[in-house]
């Protein structure tokens, strides 16, 4: 599934009853897909930054991150549904391979969602290119984008302490965990 001739394929979204906040990263990492996890290279800073701003703890099992995720309201995706990319890093990604995920049909079937958080800025650029114009005026006037820095181990021109102050921008947070009292 991640060789080099095979096309991977990423993963359905991960969504809870009432999402607020879509979360979108560019495509699975290697180490992801063979986890079929998201974020599942145990040097993202995903899950902690998560943990840190929602209130729970990162190293718990997967299903269990995923559902506190979920619980307060953030939705988790990737822009690519299907790319060719040697290795894991996004700038490896072969542009006119990428097939996009319907972010567009989610976000119609998903009318609670308001808030957009691209993962970095590859996230962004593909939001940008192939979601963010094509969304119908309706859809967009409903939404507030806000890109992330990127959780990835190859993007460490910043701390983990500034990732988690920008991304508790990002997703509109008060100062304190979501959840703690």
């Amino acid at each position: 599934m991640t060789d080099s001739l095979a096309t991977p394929h990423g993963f359905p979204p991960l969504i809870g009853e009432s999402p607020h906040t879509l979360v979108l990263g560019s495509f699975p990492s290697v180490a992801s897909l063979a986890a079929q996890q998201y974020y599942a290279h145990p040097r993202n800073a995903f899950w902690p930054i998560m943990g840190t701003l929602l209130g729970f703890d990162a190293t718990l099992p997967y299903p269990a991150r995923t559902r506190a995720l979920t619980a307060c309201g953030i939705a988790l995706w990737d822009v690519i549904a299907t790319c060719h990319r040697p290795g894991s890093r996004d700038d490896a990604i072969v542009g006119p391979s990428v097939v996009p995920n319907d972010i567009a049909g989610l976000l119609v079937a998903t009318p609670t969602i308001s808030r957009i958080v691209t993962n970095g800025t590859t996230a962004e650029r593909l939001f940008r290119r192939h979601v963010w114009r094509a969304l119908p005026p309706s859809i967009r006037t409903r939404l507030r984008f806000c890109p992330a820095p990127s959780t990835s181990p190859a993007h460490a021109t910043r701390t983990l302490a500034e990732k988690i102050a920008l991304w508790r921008v990002a997703l509109g947070l008060s100062g304190r965990p979501r959840g703690v009292e």
